[in-house]
């Protein structure tokens, strides 16, 4: 007998300086150990788990679900944020690893797949997206828009907002 889904969040945590952006929590996104209860809320999970790692709720100016995908028996809801203190990021979270502006073409594009099948997107893939999802955020969301610094303007010069791009190589199906 089968099992029902569960859910859980993932956060992107990223912030920006006059070196670029980097991912606080270095290697991947933070996910908590356990699923969310029905009667939870997926924002707050996202808010605790963030609280839960350090950073403090004042220091995010944007919190936002970019998408969704299945992973094995769970649903994962992924967000980003967007975390400001003064100073150069290493300063203030000495984990935090670069992002690149040169990762989307060292890690290539995703495995394509079939229009009427599921992606299945590397961790890589999810954490473009969420910034590239800024990026459409900052050309169609006023409230978002504002939020964005100099730091994060530059950063995102160079993106296509959304999934722009990503699986633009048609994908053959194999003969059976």
């Amino acid at each position: 007998m089968s099992e029902p889904m569960t859910v859980y969040p993932e956060v992107w945590p990223v912030a920006a300086d006059a070196k670029g952006l980097w991912l606080i929590s270095g290697d991947g996104p933070w996910r908590p150990a356990l699923p969310i209860y029905a009667d939870g809320d997926v924002h707050q999970e996202v808010e605790l788990e963030l609280s839960s790692n350090g950073i403090d709720r004042a220091d995010v100016v944007l919190l936002h679900s970019t998408s969704w995908r299945a992973d094995g028996p769970a649903i994962v809801l992924t967000y980003i944020a967007i975390v400001r203190k003064p100073g150069y990021v290493r300063q203030n979270w000495p984990g935090a690893e670069p992002i690149s502006p040169l990762l989307p073409a060292a890690v290539g594009k995703p495995p394509t797949h079939a229009a009427d099948e599921a992606p299945a997107p590397r961790y890589v893939d999810c954490l473009l997206h969420a910034i590239r999802h800024v990026a459409f955020l900052r050309d169609r969301d006023a409230t978002a828009a504002a939020v964005l610094d100099e730091h994060w303007l530059s950063a995102l010069s160079g993106l296509d907002p959304a999934l722009a791009g990503m699986y633009a190589d048609q994908h053959c199906r194999r003969a059976a």
